[in-house]
């Protein structure tokens, strides 16, 4: 897909934020017990409509840090950090949070809130979200480099990798692995995980997925703030698109933590989230792929209230306490 231009961009965050906002979570950061069961036609009529319904962004998320949690602002690089504090936690795992956006959307509350409920469904004590800078402003390897510097600051805090949990959706999945490559390369330790939600994991565009799904994603194809074809990155400064730096489904992915990917079915990077799954798996590395029958990209940010991206939370909690369990 092409990097949207800023109006576009906010306008789909702006709609995934009222989404959220409108959904009644069951208490402070909790995931609810059940969501709402759609199928078939029923199912993408209801997506597509409560995506044009709320493409206005008239709802507007207010997050506050409570139930417990407390926040400190940190550096990383050029980067903010923000670091949320569970106290009453009962493990010592850490959430290092890299959030999506097409390296053009800045850290909002939409992200926040996720962090929270993601870190306290897996019992996490600690829990980081990176504000990096955005593109066209910083371009690579400028993201990278502040992600290094938020994994290092949270190891001279004491923290072990092997507690350490790093979780990214779409831009934030690519950013993910590229600091798993980078920590490889650099002989640092690896985290203990790595749990990726609809990863951009090739920023070109000759992928099957992005014309086979081009109409059915009804979050990022035909018709939504994000569907131009991708022309140019604009993150990719002067790398050509297809290098492993900016499309880690082209990397070495040997040595790498343990991954789940999830993704729809639907979405329009299906395609190259299913040769990451298969090349991580041939290269060694314990990897679940997980695809959610008629869910568009990035689901579970966008449309909380469906049953589907509850399980898609429930899986990852899951994932986490097999690798805990596992070490």
């Amino acid at each position: 897909m092409r990097l949207m231009n800023r109006f576009a961009k906010a306008a789909v965050f702006a709609l995934c934020a009222s989404l959220m906002s409108s959904f009644a979570w069951a208490g402070a950061f909790d995931l609810p017990s059940d969501g709402k069961i759609l199928t078939g036609a029923a199912q993408q009529t209801y997506i597509s409509g409560r995506m044009h319904d709320l493409r206005s962004g008239k709802v507007k998320i207010t997050f506050s840090v409570t139930d417990g949690w407390e926040k400190q602002m940190l550096k990383a690089g050029e980067a903010d950090l923000e670091r949320y504090d569970y106290p009453a936690a009962k493990t010592n795992r850490i959430l290092l949070q890299l959030h999506g956006g097409a390296y053009v959307q800045k850290l909002d509350d939409l992200y926040r809130i996720t962090a929270l409920t993601q870190g306290k469904l897996i019992g996490a004590r600690t829990v980081y979200s990176l504000d990096y800078r955005v593109a066209p402003e910083a371009v690579y390897p400028a993201v990278l480099e502040e992600a290094l510097a938020a994994y290092r600051g949270i190891l001279a805090s004491g923290a072990r990798p092997s507690d350490i949990i790093v979780v990214g959706d779409s831009a934030g999945g690519n950013l993910a692995l590229e600091l798993a490559l980078a920590l490889k390369e650099k002989g640092l330790p690896q985290p203990a995980a790595l749990i990726l939600q609809s990863p951009w994991t090739d920023m070109g565009t000759s992928r099957v997925s992005r014309v086979t799904n081009f109409k059915k994603d009804l979050i990022l194809g035909e018709g939504t703030p994000f569907s131009g074809p991708v022309v140019e990155a604009a993150y990719a400064g002067k790398l050509p698109v297809d290098d492993p730096r900016l499309s880690p489904v082209n990397a070495d992915l040997r040595g790498l933590p343990p991954m789940l990917i999830q993704a729809g079915s639907y979405e329009v990077f299906l395609s190259e989230i299913e040769d990451l799954a298969r090349k991580a798996g041939e290269a060694g590395v314990l990897t679940t792929l997980t695809v959610y029958p008629g869910m568009s990209h990035d689901f579970a940010l966008c449309l909380p209230e469906l049953q589907e991206s509850i399980d898609s939370l429930k899986e990852i909690r899951d994932f986490v306490n097999r690798i805990d369990r596992a070490k």
